[in-house]
């Protein structure tokens, strides 16, 4: 449309042009001659809707033009500001919404009037002028629309007269201040939408192409169509896409596990985990000498950079971990474990430094703040430090062991006097190509010192586990307080150990220990042993792994120890009384240290001794054990005797009743002996009174006892001889009842030219009343505690200790 025919020769402008029940009011500057224009001059209805649909510019050489339609309906009418600031050349009819927004956020206050106003054509419409807000008032309604993008009329108002402005100018800023919003909103989500429809549009394109043009997978030529159906070709394009997705994945667990990852086929068909006893391989050596200086080992650079770990799908999930960001976080704390453990298992001096008091490796902590920054935090307030290395030769390949760790029942199997209780948590990941390497698991455990004066220590931890290069494997401990922001009492820095395959079905551990605890909770007599390693450090861990696998690998063998005593024991009875020997040993350091395994309840009562802790408990549909109310008492002391003196004297039948109040000073006879290793002190017993009363025919002792360069144990229990018949000749051992006693024996730790001793831990656990009902009496308090501190006594007095 071309306004120029309502201008005449001079350039005038025709107004007030009737059409149906409106008018057009065209406003003119004042120079203009509104006599000028011709009055014949009328818009057609097709003219005005075609052009205010095109696009075209329908304003050429005019400045400041308005147009404004007024309604017929009631004299209400609506002003409609159609352009500012038109360039002189091409002004166009529509405006983007974005400059709509901001002219309107910048300014809605009209010092003209509405539609309203105009009447009629005799009264000319004023100029509008525009209000801009200042930089001050936009940002005061920007901070209040980020808190409230709907104020009430009240706070309208407070915000109108703080900033000078009416009302309506508040309550139009906000309008348009939420329709921008919205629009952005729309172009965004608009913006996410076409990339996804592109994506879909491309995947769609190739899957036609491919579809168009299939491809023979044997000859790798193009397909015949008629020979595949549709839907094979849709099969074939959906395993293209698997293999291409499989072997990224081959290349992220090459880089992971640090060797290449051959085709799937060799982890689809590769076995599931063995579940049966370890396979040990015994050497032609025999069981000699366990000397690591026997076969140099220098352990190869493991320690480079540890790329990011895949997240497997868990098989087991007790409890689940949900937050995909805890579970990342578990996983750079686990590699960042694995890398500290194994540079600590490389180095030697000046950051380990060999004890000369007790032959044992300890930490430098200088040099580690030096090379090392705590993966967990820093150490809390009023801990201290424990760290201990050691290596030594087992008669255990890698895998099996690996295997053993990583399963918590196997692990707990494998270090009975040392995890009194286990439980996996969550298997965050099992592993990658069929094996251990790559597992990641969520473990809560319980260590323990056998004695009653060391708090059991209760720990949260992450295990890993990683094969470094071809028979040599590492798996890692490290708590997780820094992560689920529990405090205990005890924390354990990286720990664990690195194995590497030897000779004849050997291993060389090196096993590190690290961990910060609270050593006002440990009594003083304990303190040296706990700092010298032997109590949770690397020294226990890697003397109680041999003297178990070198049992494990004796009790497998073929040919048994000829000093073992079979004139009364079947091979079947032979398993089933080293199961119940078993069930008694550990019976006994649940006891002792009063672990979650039974729910004990601690007696306080003032006719105990200081050092004696009574504790009592509810014995009930427990098959192994009396029914009734059962009670343990457990102690330790300090002698001066070397522990190797005291537990021959312990051990021995025929000193027995030096000590054993129960032998009634007889003498006792070895019934039957099964040995459990190379050392004559670790075998179980069947032991029997010389001479007997009536009361006693009926009655053997079963003891257990073992010894390693970390301690010794002396455990027995009364039991009755059918039972014993049963069990020798390859019955169930589980119906046995008995409570066990017995002694615990530990170096003390001491060095710096003091006097060298024991420290001895004696526990007995009674039957005080048949019935789990019946309350506690101090007669029986009185009892168990006269019972101990007369054992103690006699133990002195055989070994001329002077008290």
């Amino acid at each position: 449309m071309n306004f120029g025919d309502f201008l005449d020769p001079t350039g005038a402008i025709a107004a007030d042009l009737p059409y149906a029940n409106a008018k057009i009011a065209i406003v003119a500057p004042p120079s203009t001659n509104i006599n000028a224009m011709t009055s014949s001059a009328i818009v057609r209805p097709s003219q005005l809707v075609s052009q205010a649909i095109s696009n075209k510019p329908i304003f050429n050489g005019s400045t400041g033009l308005s147009l404004a339609l007024q309604s017929g309906m009631d004299g209400q009418g609506e002003v409609a500001r159609i352009g500012e600031n038109y360039d002189r050349s091409n002004v166009g009819w529509r405006r983007s919404r974005d400059e709509e927004h901001e002219s309107r956020s910048l300014s809605d206050n009209f010092d003209g009037g509405s539609g309203d106003d105009l009447d009629g054509a005799d009264k000319p419409p004023r100029k509008k002028r525009y209000h801009r807000h200042t930089p001050q008032q936009i940002q005061e309604l920007e901070a209040l629309f980020k808190e409230c993008p709907h104020p009430d009329e009240k706070q309208k108002l407070e915000l109108s007269k703080r900033l000078s402005l009416e009302t309506r100018q508040v309550k139009f800023w906000f309008q348009n201040r939420r329709t921008q919003m919205k629009t952005q909103l729309e172009r965004h989500e608009n913006s996410l939408l076409r990339l996804e429809n592109d994506k879909l549009r491309a995947e769609n394109m190739s899957m036609r192409e491919a579809m168009r043009n299939p491809m023979c997978t044997n000859c790798g030529g193009p397909a015949i169509m008629g020979e595949i159906s549709i839907e094979e070709q849709h099969l074939r394009v959906e395993n293209a896409r698997l293999k291409d997705e499989l072997d990224r994945v081959c290349v992220l667990a090459g880089k992971f596990l640090g060797r290449p990852v051959s085709s799937f086929t060799n982890s689809i068909s590769a076995p599931p985990y063995s579940n049966s006893s370890l396979e040990l391989g015994v050497g032609v050596n025999g069981f000699g000498a366990f000397n690591s200086s026997m076969l140099p080992l220098d352990l190869p650079d493991f320690a480079g950079p540890l790329p990011g770990m895949p997240t497997n799908k868990p098989s087991i999930n007790t409890a689940p971990i949900e937050q995909s960001l805890e579970r990342s976080m578990y996983l750079e704390l686990a590699l960042a474990a694995m890398d500290e453990l194994v540079k600590m298992a490389q180095h030697e001096d000046p950051l380990w430094i060999r004890s000369l008091e007790t032959g044992t490796q300890i930490l430098n902590e200088d040099d580690y703040m030096r090379n090392f920054s705590s993966c967990i935090g820093m150490k809390p307030n009023g801990f201290i430090t424990e760290a201990s290395k050691e290596s030594g030769l087992v008669i255990i390949n890698s895998l099996a062991l690996v295997e053993t760790l990583m399963d918590s029942n196997k692990w707990a199997e494998m270090f009975p006097y040392i995890v009194a209780r286990t439980t996996t948590i969550d298997v965050i990941s099992s592993g990658m190509g069929g094996t251990r390497s790559g597992s990641l698991q969520l473990i809560q455990a319980d260590l323990q010192v056998l004695s009653p004066l060391v708090p059991v220590r209760n720990l949260s931890f992450l295990r890993f586990c990683k094969q470094l290069a071809d028979g040599v494997w590492a798996v890692v401990d490290v708590s997780i307080d820094a992560v689920s922001e529990i405090h205990p009492s005890c924390r354990r820095l990286p720990s664990g150990c690195v194995v590497q395959d030897m000779p004849n079905g050997y291993s060389k551990v090196t096993w590190v220990e690290h961990s910060e605890y609270d050593e006002g909770e440990v009594h003083q007599l304990y303190r040296p042993l706990i700092n010298s390693g032997f109590g949770f450090g690397g020294a226990r861990w890697i003397a109680t792994l041999q003297r178990q696998c070198e049992c494990l690998a004796i009790l497998m063998s073929s040919s048994p120890p000829p000093k073992e005593n079979h004139t009364a024991i079947s091979a079947g009875g032979r398993r089933s009384m080293l199961k119940l020997a078993q069930r008694m040993t550990n019976n006994f350091c649940a006891g002792v240290c009063a672990s979650s395994v039974h729910k004990w309840n601690k007696v306080l009562t003032e006719n105990v001794d200081n050092d004696v802790r009574v504790m009592t408990r509810k014995s009930m549909d427990n098959s192994g054990e009396p029914q009734g109310i059962v009670m343990s008492a457990a102690t330790s002391v300090w002698l001066p005797i070397l522990p190797e003196r005291l537990f021959d004297f312990l051990r021995n039948e025929h000193l027995r009743s030096e000590w054993d109040i129960l032998s009634n000073g007889c003498p006792m006879q070895e019934m039957a002996h099964i040995a459990k290793g190379q050392d004559q002190g670790n075998c179980v017993s069947l032991l029997r009174a010389g001479a007997m009363d009536a009361d006693q025919s009926n009655m053997l002792i079963l003891q257990e006892t073992c010894i390693d360069a970390a301690g010794s144990l002396v455990v027995y229990a009364p039991v009755d001889i059918p039972s014993m018949h049963v069990v020798m000749n390859g019955g169930d051992s589980s119906y046995v009842a008995f409570l066990p006693s017995g002694f615990a024996i530990l170096p003390d730790g001491r060095g710096d030219g003091a006097v060298k001793g024991s420290l001895l831990t004696v526990g007995f656990q009674i039957l005080v009343n048949s019935l789990p009902t019946a309350k506690l009496t101090v007669e029986s308090v009185e009892t168990v505690n006269n019972l101990i501190s007369c054992t103690v006594q006699k133990i002195k007095a055989a070994l001329r200790v002077e008290s």
